[in-house]
């Protein structure tokens, strides 16, 4: 029997009004449990870049996980976290993580597989600063308040 913290991430305000990324996830950690397993609540869920490494959400996941002694559970490794200084000193930290997606890993391949998620962050924000400047060149106007302001994340259902 383990003990889990459920974490779920999506990196965008759309992402976080349509629910449907958490919704996988949240299936992914439901099914992720065995017959004895107890998922504490509440999951916690953040609208939050993988990049940054000061998340509240995450940061309250780990420190309830270091009082409880329970495991952190993700859906996917690259929810956790897309940096390998942030994975290293997480396994440095003596908390217990596990992706649903991969739970035999070990400490090789989440480092493994933090650096080519790292890697790809890198790649994508270099595409997307491609795009940006293709579109000034083309004469689009970019940034400047347009009156949006992004509502609370969804309720989730692992609640």
């Amino acid at each position: 029997m383990t003990t889990y913290i459920a974490y779920c991430r999506v990196s965008t305000d759309k992402q976080g009004r349509s629910g449907l990324g958490l919704e996988a996830q949240e299936a992914a950690i439901k099914a992720h449990l065995r017959a004895g397993d107890l998922l504490l609540q509440p999951p916690y869920v953040e609208v939050e870049s993988g990049k940054r490494d000061d998340r509240p959400k995450l940061q309250a996941a780990i420190e309830r996980c270091r009082r409880t002694g329970a495991t952190l559970l993700v859906a996917k490794l690259d929810r956790l976290v897309r940096n390998v200084a942030f994975i290293s000193n997480l396994m440095e930290s003596g908390v217990e993580f596990e992706a649903a997606d991969f739970p035999k890993a070990n400490r090789l391949t989440v480092h493994i597989l933090s650096a080519v998620a790292e890697h790809e962050a890198k790649m994508i924000s270099e595409r997307t600063k491609a795009a940006l400047a293709a579109a000034k060149r083309r004469g689009k106007k970019l940034g400047g308040d347009r009156g949006y302001r992004p509502p609370s994340p969804p309720e989730t259902a692992l609640a």
